[in-house]
């Protein structure tokens, strides 16, 4: 049995090209006792991954050169020797860029196709979802009537963020690219209003959207998105910082701009929080996120879209996209048949 995989060929300098991934394929091993064959069904894309490309100190370690890059997947087992995992199973993996993978279930997670989608456990119900909900929840902590902003509002954090505010009481304002996003996030999931950060008015039209000021913004994408939405903070105002995809390809200071000045400015005269925080140090939070979160969506009280491209060897120009926003929702790679489907 082989596995076609996707490897780190060599560190970005700025944005990603095709140049720094190697397509290949790579012998497996035996199934041994205690382990089983997975077929990767569904691999997750996430923004994350670019810091992981680079030779830099993180909360995470970096792909090194000729491994295969990291990501949440979805698989089913085709053969087992493990005593906790039958063939057929579908299962929740860190696998990475790969077709097959033999596993000892260190990490891995089973899955039951009946309580939801098989893909949506690398999106709503898995990583992006879990990120959406202790970040707002824990770190934002949005009391009811406050407005809460959310910057890549669209995509697969930031839409779950302004739908939980909204079951939370509070006023959800989304910051989105084009228009077809602009009105999704409003038509589609129910915000009170979203704003394009494509806009030569963007401040102005965020002040707009938020007459009473922001209580809560989390922040997903920095720069000038960054600087409208500080501007507008209500004293004791709250930041969760989960990410800053438009810095992500300007080297690890994020580009010439000092905005540390006026931030410091703004903390101190406003008392803001502000907080960044890693998923991974939140699992004592999955519990609850998987009986409320999964409730709402059983409910239809949060909804999400996904973007699907087939074929794992059109991963990297893909990942490329979602890094330059041209993703509309979470997007996804069909590595595989997913059985579960129509």
């Amino acid at each position: 049995m082989k596995s076609q995989q996707v490897r780190l060929a060599k560190r970005p300098k700025g944005e990603p090209t095709a140049e720094n991934f190697e397509i290949a394929e790579a012998e497996l091993p035996a199934v041994g006792p205690g382990q089983m064959l997975v077929r990767i069904i569904w691999l997750s894309l996430d923004p994350y991954m670019r810091g992981r490309m680079d030779d830099a100190r993180s909360y995470a370690k970096s792909v090194e050169i000729g491994e295969v890059m990291g990501a949440g997947t979805v698989g089913q087992v085709m053969e087992s020797n493990h005593p906790g995992y039958a063939e057929g199973d579908f299962v929740l993996g860190m696998f990475g860029w790969q077709s097959h993978v033999v596993s000892d279930g260190n990490g891995v997670r089973k899955l039951d196709p009946a309580l939801a989608p098989l893909s949506t456990w690398v999106g709503v119900m898995g990583m992006p979802g879990l990120t959406a909900y202790v970040g707002l929840l824990d770190i934002g902590e949005p009391k009811e009537g406050e407005t809460v902003v959310v910057s890549a509002a669209s995509g697969a954090v930031g839409s779950v963020v302004g739908q939980l505010a909204k079951i939370k009481g509070a006023r959800a304002v989304g910051v989105a690219g084009p228009d077809e996003k602009v009105r999704y996030v409003v038509d589609e999931l129910g915000f009170d209003a979203c704003v394009s950060h494509r806009s030569a008015t963007l401040r102005d039209d965020l002040k707009a959207a938020c007459p009473n000021g922001i209580d809560v913004y989390f922040e997903n994408v920095g720069g000038p998105t960054l600087d409208a939405a500080l501007s507008l903070m209500n004293p004791f105002g709250r930041i969760p910082v989960c990410g800053m995809i438009s810095m992500y390809n300007t080297g690890p200071v994020g580009g010439d701009a000092d905005r540390l000045p006026a931030l410091m400015r703004r903390i101190l005269t406003d008392r803001l929080k502000i907080q960044g925080f890693i998923v991974s140090d939140r699992g004592n939070r999955h519990k609850a996120f998987m009986k409320e979160v999964g409730g709402y969506l059983r409910e239809g009280r949060i909804k999400y879209r996904e973007s699907v491209t087939v074929g794992l060897e059109n991963a990297p120009k893909t990942f490329i996209g979602l890094l330059r926003g041209e993703n509309f929702g979470k997007q996804l790679i069909q590595v595989s048949e997913d059985p579960t489907r129509g």
